[in-house]
């Protein structure tokens, strides 16, 4: 699963305009490049009707049983696979707790060669976007972004599963769509559109 992705602040303002987003602010700017679970992150989501920046953390916490009886433990999740689960089908279906989050390369670990990692982009493509979704928190807001079967370009280096990433035409349907509508766009982007190094 996708822990580590990268989004170049020198591309933002280019993607910013695309989408039509209100500015958050200077500080917007300093969004770190690489993005690691628990840091904060930029995202996208849509309020009053229009697109604005926010930033968020990325991993969403959420309670589990511990390994000793009666023990709990708090988990981050950053990916979200099962789209049936109760506690991810409510933000689902709310068009408000959907976000866009741009990203300019994602990573997968090689796996048995320690950190070092496959790298994934979009051909022709400055900036991209995971469809993600958030919710407020007792540490503020945050944010996970969902996955999805891997297309044949990362199946054979990282089986298990992708990033969803939407085309840009599509942005809007994740942000005000109904819930079927936005369900439907959670698919694997497609092979030919990406390159990996």
């Amino acid at each position: 699963m996708c822990n580590h992705y990268r989004s170049d602040p020198v591309r933002i303002p280019s993607w910013r305009e695309y989408i039509g987003a209100d500015p958050l602010g200077p500080e917007w700017s300093e969004t770190q490049l690489d993005i690691w679970p628990r840091k904060p992150a930029l995202i996208a989501r849509s309020e009053d009707g229009r697109t604005v920046l926010d930033q968020m953390v990325w991993g969403v916490p959420r309670k589990m049983q511990g390994k000793r009886p009666g023990s709990m433990i708090t988990k981050h999740i950053t990916n979200v696979r099962n789209l049936d689960s109760p506690f991810w089908r409510s933000m689902l279906a709310r068009p408000e707790q959907r976000c866009l989050v741009p990203f300019t390369e994602f990573a997968e670990p090689k796996i048995g060669q320690g950190r070092e990692e496959w790298w994934f982009t979009i051909n022709e493509a400055p900036v991209s976007c995971f469809a993600g979704i958030w919710r407020p928190s007792e540490i503020g807001n945050v944010f996970a972004f969902l996955t999805c079967e891997p297309n044949p370009l990362v199946a054979p280096l990282h089986p298990k599963a992708m990033p969803v990433i939407l085309h840009p035409e599509d942005y809007q349907t994740w942000l005000t769509a109904e819930g079927d509508a936005a369900r439907a766009l959670a698919r694997p982007f497609p092979s030919q559109l990406m390159s990996v190094r």
